[in-house]
């Protein structure tokens, strides 16, 4: 059992080695990916406007969560909210106490996040790769990993807005990396200090990085143990019962795979529980007591009472996993679309993935004459990769849920492009990854900069029409409903009309696909392999940045920040004389559609037809604000004496419904969506 035992165990690093890992870490390296960071994160945070349904919903929360010094029941317009967890809506509460209640400083923690996993996983790129790297540069995996993090679509796409997933990659990666330290100086402790370490149960092809004694005890594992529980509970509080999922699932098999459920006691269970329990249990304990279980109507699928408890830990888990979950408001990605966009998330470097996974699986299977390293990381990444995407397989999946597995494609690519620079004793890895970058990256790369570049050129210059106005975004896209459930779904409305608006973006992707593709294919085959991957990374670079202008344009669309500002105008040019009724501002249809308009007008919405999907449920508590119109009630507030301003989509057929009732004005227009008054 001993021999089997060593031929599949982590590499023990110990004290020493330890120490040798942190020396790794390169000045250069950090600079590089703090430059990339301040370009692609930091450089985006004023810009643009919050956009309607998640974004600003979340942030509004935060928002009035200072307002209510409420920190344990969220609410959104002054309704329950019970979907998520509240470490988002913290983390922004406390940046918007420091910084302002703005957009940008509700943002800060997102991007910090984002440095954080960058940092952690060049961390764990180091452990995993460092006895391939250049002797001179034993951080190269870690460093091309990070990066590939940091210029990939996925990571880039999905935080622009505020949502909790990139906070779920940090977590995995340093659940994955504490618990192999872990196990590291468990299996460090348990070699006899009088017993040489090439008669010790490790490998004897794994060679310390120090040449200190091996014969100094180890580090105890209750330190990373705890560090692993506090990890655990912050991944609860940020997106609930899948952060214990996903770490506890690679535990509980990395231990079965290399055989070693035995020493699942000497992982400090008790103080890990403990620690656990302290960071988690407290907001959940609250939270219930905070909104017991009241009776609910008959006839929606509810059951006769609920409360926080019902809807939080079954219908938004469980009935979410079973896509059962009421109300059914969010889309469902079919599985083979959902596996083919874990890879375009990793895009362009996702080239390097048939390669490197193809040397994990060879590794899995020839352990016998696999090193520790090669077989701790190739373990580690598979599993890592297949628990994420396994359960979003069998359970409700959107096209985003992947993320939490991209680092781990990232390490596999980075180990993958730092084998291919190892001066020629990877042979096999050089081919892999100038193969496919022939192939494979040069050939989309070309096709994508052949696209931009004629749409640069050849989309129609937008011209004054009849009425002297020149068309916006919203008068040149078509329209797909049936895809705004995704996040991303509103991409499907543009059409070749509209890329004469995206003329730069378009320019500027057109020409750093040249970098990414025939450019950086040149620089390998010329065997400067770390100036290639450089320029991939310095190449999307600035087709991430392009995007990134690219929503900006696309903003009126997405958010209504524009709207919201010249309500705010009208108000302060004419101001609601004393004793008169207040202006309300009313929504035709439900929340989502217009939700920036709470956050920069600071005023509650009342919403026409709006008791659906997010705000259904906490509509029912006693606490719940008189906010829901219908259309006789609108009627009634149109010829009250109150200024009403209301939100729509459907302007023309709003006038003339609206007009018996009382004056109708155009404030404002912007992106499809108009601003009516009374007044």
């Amino acid at each position: 059992m001993h021999e089997v035992t060593a031929k599949i165990a982590p590499i023990p690093t110990g004290t020493q080695e330890r120490a040798a890992s942190r020396h790794c870490w390169k000045l250069r390296s950090i600079a590089i990916l703090v430059f990339a960071w301040l370009l692609l994160q930091f450089g985006g945070i004023f810009s643009p406007g919050l956009l309607d349904d998640v974004d600003s919903i979340y942030i509004e929360i935060a928002r009035e969560m200072l307002h209510r010094h409420d920190f344990v029941t969220p609410y959104i317009n002054g309704i329950r909210f019970f979907d998520k967890p509240p470490l988002m809506y913290w983390m922004a509460a406390g940046s918007m106490h420091l910084f302002g209640e703005t957009d940008w400083a509700a943002r800060i923690p997102l991007i910090l996040s984002v440095l954080a996993l960058l940092l952690a996983v060049y961390a764990l790129g180091i452990r995993l790769f460092r006895e391939i790297s250049p002797v001179q540069s034993p951080d190269r995996g870690g460093l091309y990993a990070a990066l590939i993090v940091a210029t990939s679509i996925g990571p880039y796409l999905f935080t622009r807005f505020y949502i909790p997933d990139i906070l779920l990659c940090l977590w995995m990666t340093l659940g994955v990396h504490l618990t192999l330290i872990a196990l590291d100086r468990i299996h460090q402790n348990s070699i006899p200090l009088k017993t040489p370490r090439s008669a010790s149960r490790f490998p004897r092809s794994y060679q310390p990085l120090s040449s200190s004694s091996p014969l100094r005890p180890a580090a105890s594992a209750l330190l990373p143990c705890l560090a692993f529980a506090a990890v655990l509970a912050l991944n609860v509080l940020t997106k609930g019962l899948i952060g214990l999922v996903f770490p506890i699932a690679f535990v509980f098999l990395y231990l079965a795979f290399t055989k070693q459920l035995h020493l699942l006691p000497k992982l400090h269970l008790l103080p890990s529980t403990a620690v656990f329990l302290a960071i988690a249990a407290p907001w959940h304990i609250l939270a219930a007591l905070r909104t017991p279980a009241i009776s609910l109507p008959a006839g929606l699928g509810l059951p006769a009472t609920g409360g926080w408890t019902w809807f939080y830990l079954y219908n938004e888990h469980i009935a979410r996993f079973l896509a059962k979950r009421i109300p059914h408001d969010y889309g469902q990605v079919p599985i083979p679309l959902f596996w083919l966009m874990l890879l375009v998330w990793v895009m362009p470097w996702s080239t390097f993935i048939p390669g490197a996974l193809t040397r994990h699986i060879r590794a899995l299977r020839n352990r016998a004459i696999t090193t520790a390293q090669d077989y701790e990381a190739a373990l580690a990444l598979l599993l890592w990769t297949g628990i994420v995407m396994g359960f979003f397989t069998l359970s409700s999946r959107q096209e985003y849920y992947s993320l939490p597995a991209i680092p781990a494609l990232a390490l596999m690519a980075g180990g993958l492009l730092t084998r291919a620079e190892s001066n020629g004793s990877e042979p096999a890895a050089q081919r892999s990854a100038l193969r496919w970058s022939t192939w494979f990256l040069l050939p989309i790369t070309t096709l994508i900069a052949v696209v931009c570049g004629y749409f640069s050129l050849t989309a129609p210059r937008l011209v004054p029409g009849p009425d002297g106005r020149i068309p916006d975004l919203a008068d040149l896209l078509s329209n797909n409903p049936s895809l705004y459930n995704l996040s991303l779904g509103h991409l499907y409305d543009l059409t070749g009309d509209a890329m004469g608006l995206f003329r730069g973006p378009l320019t500027a992707v057109a020409l750093s696909m040249i970098a990414v593709g025939p450019i950086a294919l040149l620089l390998r085959r010329r065997g400067s392999a770390f100036a290639a991957n450089l320029t991939l990374a310095a190449g999307m670079t600035v087709t991430l940045l392009a995007a990134h202008e690219g929503l900006i344009r696309f903003n009126p669309i997405l958010g209504s920040k524009g709207l919201a500002l010249s309500i705010d105008q009208a108000q302060q040019s004419t101001p609601t004389p004393p004793g008169k009724p207040q202006d309300l501002i009313v929504l035709d249809g439900e929340l989502t559609s217009g939700s920036t308009l709470i956050f920069y007008t600071r005023q509650q919405l009342h919403l026409i037809d709006g008791r659906v999907n997010g705000l259904w449920y906490g509509s029912f508590w006693p606490d719940a604000p008189a906010i829901f119109e219908t259309e006789n009630s609108l009627h009634q507030l149109w010829s009250s004496p109150r200024r009403i301003f209301l939100f729509t989509y459907n302007s023309t057929s709003r006038k003339h419904d609206l007009a018996p009732y009382g004056a109708v004005r155009t404030l404002s227009t912007a992106g499809g969506k108009s601003i009516l008054t009374n007044r």
